[in-house]
């Protein structure tokens, strides 16, 4: 299966790239492109595209509300976003991470990256880009007084542990290892944790583990 795409930027240039450098792979096809928000979110409605490539900065609607309204609606399958941006700015990393983004890539990434990155949000991963990752998590979160998120009184001690370590931004396969279990049971666990904290993917987990004070920028344990 080809993996569906819909690109949204305000700069022409800037989409035909992406849709050279994607389209090149032979495993992603490009649906459609969208000038601003707005049409990222009709164009997403009509194509039901598997990832949206989505620029913050464009007229209209910009690609943080874009992004909102696009996760709110809770299709199967669902339509994951890879936000793409030439400013690596903290409050917009948070932003749209907490709007419901799979994932951050900055513009300047190279194209071996870009795609990379598509396919691991189609498969439901979460993706960061190096340059950014969890310190700016840590920075707004530490901010916002903790506050426990309804279910996580829910979670056994083992997904507890399984949370903290997802947040530490750990693979699947890193956890199985340091917890001396199969991968499949991690992936077991993760989809237990989501299921009872209502989260989308592995990047809200990580936001509300800050949010909620289960780890801490100075200390990788369970507060």
């Amino acid at each position: 299966m080809r993996i569906r795409v819909l690109i949204a930027d305000d700069q022409e240039l800037v989409r035909t790239g992406f849709r050279l450098i994607v389209e090149s792979k032979g495993d992603i096809e490009v649906v459609g492109e969208a000038t601003n928000g707005r049409e990222a979110v009709a164009l997403a409605k009509e194509h039901r595209p598997d990832v949206v490539l989505m620029d913050i900065r464009m007229p209209e609607l910009d690609g943080i509300q874009a992004t909102r309204q696009l996760t709110a609606e809770h299709r199967e399958p669902p339509t994951r976003v890879l936000i793409l941006t030439t400013f690596d700015l903290d409050e917009y990393v948070f932003d749209a991470l907490r709007a419901g983004a799979s994932g951050f890539l900055l513009k300047d990434a190279a194209a071996s990256q870009l795609a990379a990155g598509v396919r691991m949000v189609a498969a439901g991963d979460a993706l960061l880009a190096p340059t950014i990752t969890r310190r700016l998590i840590e920075q707004f979160t530490t901010t916002l007084p903790p506050e426990p998120p309804p279910g996580l009184d829910e979670l056994t001690p083992r997904e507890l542990e399984i949370l903290r370590l997802v947040a530490q931004g750990k693979s699947n396969t890193e956890i199985a290892t340091e917890l001396v279990i199969g991968e499949t049971t991690v992936k077991t666990h993760v989809a237990r944790v989501q299921m009872k904290l209502g989260l989308r993917d592995r990047i809200q987990a990580v936001v509300l583990a800050y949010e909620a004070g289960i780890i801490t920028p100075n200390r990788r344990r369970l507060t």
